[in-house]
């Protein structure tokens, strides 16, 4: 993995200070507000079976047979969640939408469908927040860099020598602009393995993201933790701070307060709001064996995410038909019910 200098939550929390980071507390306020989200992993780790799949795999095999964007929506909506994250692009380097940066994209797949464009429009139909994720480590499109490739035979990796070219910075800012010019006004994006960008690959990005869609969120992710570390030497700048597989530390809830180095041998307080994400089984993306969490869990870690100070962005994988399983249907519907009956 990385080895970043992390930054710890400091325990001097500033009152009311407005702090150093790019929105006001008052828009951090309203996108924590949001509180509970769907993160949507689809795309062709789906019908590869595996997360982490080569880039070498035919765009054919994008196949999905009754593919229903806004069933994924109506089904977020029914669950109570708020706000919805699609990965438009994992580390296969096929997109969900059509791409003019390369041939890897839906509109040269057996089925054409923009799913972006779906998504967008079925979130504003059902009064859900979109969000896009977008991830740097990609195995097909390389352009010469080198990226923590992870062989389905033995789960091999090397993070510490990963890195991404020029040419590759330059290919995701171009997609990352169509993103953000092509559909209207996105709530959240999300940075995926932000590290491989590099110290001024990142500020690049993050700058450009708030260039484009200055109330957006810009999400980069903080990996596997509970939040009271930011690592930033490779999630640095970032508007919020990812819980990855964790719930936020027991010790008082999630401090938001971290002091970042100014550039200028000082430091400034930041306030950075949470956000745990976890599947609803094992996995991200959709894998036949894989179950959901029983309701007494799901419901335990929607509890604790809540009173700890953090959004919940809980993985809800679409299977190879395109819809979000029934299976997931039911657990999605058993938790809220179990909620609004915890709450009252």
């Amino acid at each position: 993995m990385f080895r970043p200098h992390p930054i710890e939550a400091s325990r001097k929390v500033p009152g009311n200070e407005p702090g150093a980071q790019r929105h006001s507390r008052e828009r951090l306020a309203r996108w924590s507000e949001l509180g509970y989200g769907m993160f949507i992993h689809f795309g062709m780790s789906t019908f590869v079976g595996h997360e982490m799949t080569l880039g070498t795999e035919s765009i054919d095999l994008y196949n999905p047979t009754d593919l229903d964007v806004d069933q994924w929506v109506q089904v977020a909506r029914d669950a109570g969640m708020k706000y919805m994250v699609l990965t438009t692009k994992h580390v296969s380097g096929h997109c969900l939408w059509p791409t003019d940066q390369t041939d890897a994209h839906v509109g040269n797949s057996p089925v054409k469908t923009d799913v972006v464009g779906e998504f967008v429009n079925a979130c504003n139909k059902h009064g859900i927040v979109p969000a896009f994720y977008y991830c740097s480590w990609d195995n097909r499109n390389r352009f010469g860099s080198l990226v923590p490739t992870i062989s389905l035979e033995d789960q091999a990796g090397n993070w510490n020598m990963a890195y991404t070219t020029p040419r590759y910075r330059d290919f995701q800012l171009a997609q990352v602009e169509e993103l953000l010019t092509r559909y209207g006004n996105i709530g959240q994006v999300w940075i995926d393995i932000p590290g491989m960008l590099g110290n001024d690959g990142r500020r690049q990005q993050y700058d450009q993201i708030a260039a484009l869609q200055p109330d957006t969120i810009i999400t980069m992710n903080n990996g596997i933790s509970n939040g009271t570390q930011l690592s930033y030497n490779s999630a640095w700048p970032t508007d919020i701070i990812t819980i990855e597989r964790y719930l936020p530390s027991s010790d008082r809830g999630h401090n938001p307060w971290f002091e970042v180095p100014d550039g200028a041998g000082g430091t400034k307080p930041y306030y950075l709001p949470a956000e745990v994400c976890d599947p609803i089984g094992y996995d991200w993306f959709f894998v036949d064996e894989d179950r959901p969490r029983s309701t007494e869990e799901l419901l335990g870690m929607r509890l604790i995410t809540e009173a700890r100070g953090a959004n919940l962005l809980l993985d809800v994988p679409p299977d190879r038909t395109g819809k979000i399983p029934q299976i997931h249907v039911d657990a999605l519907l058993a938790l809220e019910r179990a909620y609004r009956q915890a709450k009252g």
